[in-house]
This record gives structure tokens, sequence and C-alpha cells, in this order.
């Protein structure tokens, strides 16, 4: 028995976070076992390494020390809760996951696919969501959320142009991947929002 590994990606304030709970019912309600979680993070280990990515440290960070933090994080994420949950059957819903590390350091910190690619296989091997879902929403838009929630992150303070890449990442993965990625409009009112992952979530079920 293996279960269903579904992940939320997007730029900062797209809406995921509130995606979640209505997956969360909708997977339970068919009678399905659920595990949230979220990256980095997810276990002790890798929040620690959140609390470090996410800080202001008075220098700035290196993109690929940024990036070899988020696949610590990741290599402890996917050991103790990704692969047992997968396996005892549940169905994995993870805000965030690889998709980000192309978009954020392989593309805004210019990194390059190549180096998330090895890693990705490194700490991986062939574990790939077996769906993602791009909330995808105008950049300006989700800078309005985001400083409308007053706490913010060294992510949220990068310039609108940063936000820009990430977006375009995340679109040309999408265009790259059909079978794999579905587009939620999150521009669109929230009942809007809740149809479409209404939608989407009950194409896998």
């Amino acid at each position: 028995m293996s279960g269903c590994f579904i992940t939320l990606e997007g730029t900062e304030g797209a809406g995921k976070s509130s995606a979640v709970p209505i997956i969360r019912n909708l997977l339970e309600q068919a009678g399905q076992r659920v595990v949230v979680t979220r990256e980095p993070g997810g276990t002790p280990l890798a929040e620690a390494i959140r609390g470090v990515l996410l800080a202001d440290h008075g220098e700035p960070m290196p993109a690929m020390s940024e990036l070899l933090l988020m696949f610590a994080a990741r290599a402890s994420h996917l050991r103790d809760c990704i692969e047992p949950a997968l396996a005892a059957g549940a169905w994995v819903i993870c805000d965030r996951f690889t998709d980000a590390s192309y978009a954020y350091q392989g593309a805004a910190r210019g990194l390059g696919s190549d180096a998330v690619a090895t890693l990705e296989q490194l700490v991986q091997g062939e574990r790939r969501p077996d769906r993602v879902l791009w909330f995808d929403l105008p950049v300006e838009v989700g800078i309005e959320r985001v400083n409308g929630r007053g706490a913010s992150n060294r992510f949220d303070r990068e310039l609108q142009a940063f936000h820009e890449q990430v977006r375009q990442a995340y679109a040309a993965r999408a265009e790259a991947d059909p079978d794999r990625y579905r587009r939620v409009d999150a521009a669109a009112p929230s009942e809007a929002v809740a149809d479409q992952i209404r939608r989407l979530i009950g194409a896998l079920l």
C-alpha cells in the first residue's frame, strides 16, 4: 500500500496555507489518512534548519549555502516524515518541496537547474510528488498580501524582480510537465479558489 504525495507551490502570498485545510477536509471525508507538512521543516531537525534559512544573520547568505540548507532539511523531512507516511498509505500534503528549490535557488538566485537536479537525485532518489498544485498569482498582489499580514522573513522582503523570476520559473516547470502540474488561479475570489481545489483533488480521488 502506498499513499499519494501532493505538493503546493507558488510565490509569496499565493494562498497555499489557506488551501491546506480545504485539501485535508476533502481527503479525510473520502476516508483517507492525511499527513500535512511543510518545507523547509516537517521534523525537529528540519524546523531548526528552517529557522536558520528564514532569519537575518547580519550578512547575506550565499546562494549555495541556502540551497544546501534546503536539501539538508529535505533529507531529514523525507526520511522521518514523508517516506514513512507514504509507506503507511497516507496522503501527504506538503507546503513547498523541490520545485521551490528550482524556482527560488535555481532560477531567482541564479544557481541554475543542474545544481538543484544533482542534489535532488542525491537526496530523493526517485521520489517525486505525484501532483503539484501551483498557486499562480501576480507578484504585486502577493506582495500586497504579505505586507498586509505584518511579520515577514528575508524571502518575503526580496525585491519584486526576484519574485517575478520565481513565478516565471514555476510557469516554465508547469509547461514542461503538464501531467504533474495543475495551475490554480490564486487571484480568483476565495470561493472560486476553493472550487478549483475541490475539482483538482476530486480528480485524484
